[in-house]
C-alpha cells in the first residue's frame, strides 16, 4: 500500500512542485554549464531501475563533453581534470542531481531508494547474485540507505548489501529517517568524494 500508492503519489506531487519552483535555478545552472564548457547542459546516462529495466538518468553535466569513456572512466575524484569548474561546485552541493526530478515525475525513480547503478558498473546485470537482485524490487532514488551510510566511500558489495536491506524493509518511517539523515550528510559533505576504486 505504501509503495504502490502513498509513496508514488508523494513522488509525483513533490517532483512536479520542485520542477515548478526550482525552474529559475534550473535555467541559471543550465546557462552556467553551457557558457563554461562545450556540450549540452544536461547529461543523460543509461542506468538500471526497478525490475532491472534500463532507463536514462538526467543530471547536469559536470565533466567535459564525452568524458565517460576516457581517462579513468566512471571513477572520478577531486583531482579529475575532466570535471569542469562549475561541475565541481555542482557535485559538491549535489545540485547536479536536480534534473532527476524529471525522472521521478516520469516514474523512473523515487526520492528515496537505492542509487541506480550503471548498466556495466560495478558489473553487468547477469553478475548480480540472487540476493543483490532484490534491490531492484523498488524504484531507485536520489538518496537512500547506502547514501546516508558512507555514500561514495563504500565498497560496492557493501553498497549493494545496504540497498538490499532497504528494499526488504522499505516503509514510511524508514524513508522519513533517510530524509533527515540525508540533510545531515549534505550539510557535512561527508562521503561525497571518491577515495579510491570501490570495486
Amino acid at each position: 500500500m505504501y509503495q504502490a500508492f502513498v509513496k508514488r503519489i508523494s513522488d509525483i506531487v513533490f517532483s512536479a512542485l520542485g520542477l515548478l519552483v526550482l525552474s529559475p535555478l534550473f535555467l541559471l545552472i543550465a546557462i552556467l554549464v553551457r557558457c563554461t564548457s562545450k556540450g549540452p547542459a544536461v547529461f543523460r546516462q543509461e542506468r538500471l531501475g526497478r525490475d532491472a529495466k534500463v532507463f536514462r538518468i538526467c543530471k547536469f553535466r559536470t565533466m567535459a563533453e564525452n568524458s565517460e569513456h576516457t581517462g579513468s572512466g566512471v571513477y572520478s575524484d577531486r583531482n579529475d581534470s575532466r570535471v569542469t569548474k562549475v561541475g565541481r561546485f555542482l557535485r559538491a552541493t549535489s545540485l547536479d542531481e536536480l534534473p532527476q526530478l524529471w525522472n521521478i515525475l516520469r516514474g523512473d525513480m523515487s526520492f528515496i531508494g537505492p542509487r541506480p547503478p550503471l548498466t556495466y558498473h560495478p558489473w553487468t546485470i547477469d553478475r548480480y547474485s540472487e540476493e543483490q537482485l532484490r534491490m531492484f524490487r523498488v524504484r531507485p532514488g536520489i538518496t537512500g540507505w547506502a547514501q546516508v551510510h558512507g555514500r561514495r566511500e563504500l565498497e560496492w558489495h557493501e553498497r549493494l548489501r545496504l540497498n538490499v536491506w532497504y528494499a526488504d524493509h522499505v516503509s514510511f518511517a524508514l524513508d522519513l529517517k533517510i530524509v533527515f539523515l540525508t540533510v545531515g550528510v549534505m550539510l557535512s559533505g561527508k562521503g561525497n568524494e571518491n577515495k579510491g576504486a570501490t570495486v
